[in-house]
């Protein structure tokens, strides 16, 4: 492949980066374990370059390579720590071209529009979201680190998770009338 192939490589993985990592870390519960995936699969998807076909969406496609890498190590390695099963990975993979497909906006805005929400959030509700998905705690340690019972814990992240969502839908709303 000539230096055009490797050149349109770089912009289209480049473009699809930031929803490869969320694709990743949604998929593995090891932040490091996803960047290496992220690597990985970068460099598989640049061997099978030949047999990528240009009518289908290139981050569905990068997408694909890297749910197999994820499982492939999970194959390797059984105690690879998965936050998803491969069913619900392939969920991810159709919220992840929804997302990616939506009108008149990337997925930076929209990470931007729902930064807004998360500030918005009563500040309970801000530091459950802010321990669970950005600590990445989960279960007791996250019930710990809230002070709270298991099932007060989970009922916060739901209260807090059905907010966001209110809050970002109607956002989201706003911001697309705004571009028509």
């Amino acid at each position: 492949m000539g230096m055009k192939s490797r050149d349109l490589f770089e912009i289209l993985v480049r473009e699809h980066a930031a929803m490869l990592s969320v694709f990743l870390r949604s998929a593995v519960r090891d932040p490091g374990l996803a960047d290496d995936l992220f690597q990985e699969t970068v460099v598989a998807a640049w061997k099978a370059l030949d047999r990528y076909d240009r009518d289908r969406p290139f981050g569905r496609w990068l997408r694909g390579i890297a749910a197999r890498q994820v499982m492939a190590a999970r194959r390797k390695q059984s105690n690879v720590p998965l936050a998803l099963g491969p069913n619900d990975i392939e969920a991810l993979e159709g919220l992840c071209h929804t997302v990616e497909h939506g009108p008149g906006d990337d997925l930076d805005e929209r990470l931007e529009l729902l930064r807004e929400c998360v500030s918005r959030l009563p500040a309970e509700g801000r530091e459950a979201i802010h321990a669970r998905y950005h600590e990445a705690l989960r279960g007791q340690v996250l019930a710990a680190r809230l002070r709270l019972s298991t099932e007060a814990t989970r009922k916060r992240l739901q209260r807090a998770r059905e907010q966001l969502a209110r809050c970002f839908h109607g956002k989201l709303a706003d911001y697309q009338q705004e571009l028509a």
